[in-house]
């Protein structure tokens, strides 16, 4: 679940949740926005009812999220994860185009690759290191 804290929220009434949480034996996970803080509970959730949270000062909203990957949810971080790779960007608004063999077959193939996979625009180069092919049977 995602446990969203108003706007004014103290220190306090965040410590609260947080220590709420843990005395249930879940995991809190709190992330501070510039405009909302939220709290992602980590753990079995059927043991809490929502409605727990939802009492305690400085709540605003508890979103059951049954989702299974919930610390990749919006819900729990709202802005874009950026990945700096040797100076290019991940993420975010940027394109990373990445091009490349499928299995590197030698020195010679991987360079002339590169250099053709720059002149088409890419900015990144794969190249997979070892790639057993599949068996006809």
């Amino acid at each position: 679940m995602i446990i969203v804290l108003r706007s004014h929220a103290t220190d306090d009434e965040v410590q609260s949740v947080l220590d709420r949480i843990t005395e249930l034996g879940l995991s809190p996970h709190l992330s501070r926005g510039t405009e909302k803080t939220v709290i992602g509970v980590i753990g079995d959730e059927r043991k809490v009812r929502p409605e727990n949270f939802a009492l305690l000062p400085g709540v605003e909203d508890v979103i059951p999220i049954l989702k299974p990957y919930k610390l990749a949810s919006r819900e729990f971080k709202p802005e874009d994860t950026v990945v700096d790779v040797a100076g290019t960007a991940i993420g975010g608004r940027a394109v990373a185009v990445i091009a490349g063999p499928c299995s590197v077959e030698s020195e010679e193939q991987l360079f002339e690759t590169a250099i053709q996979v720059r002149k088409a625009g890419a900015t990144l180069l794969r190249g997979g290191a070892f790639k057993p092919r599949t068996s006809p049977y």
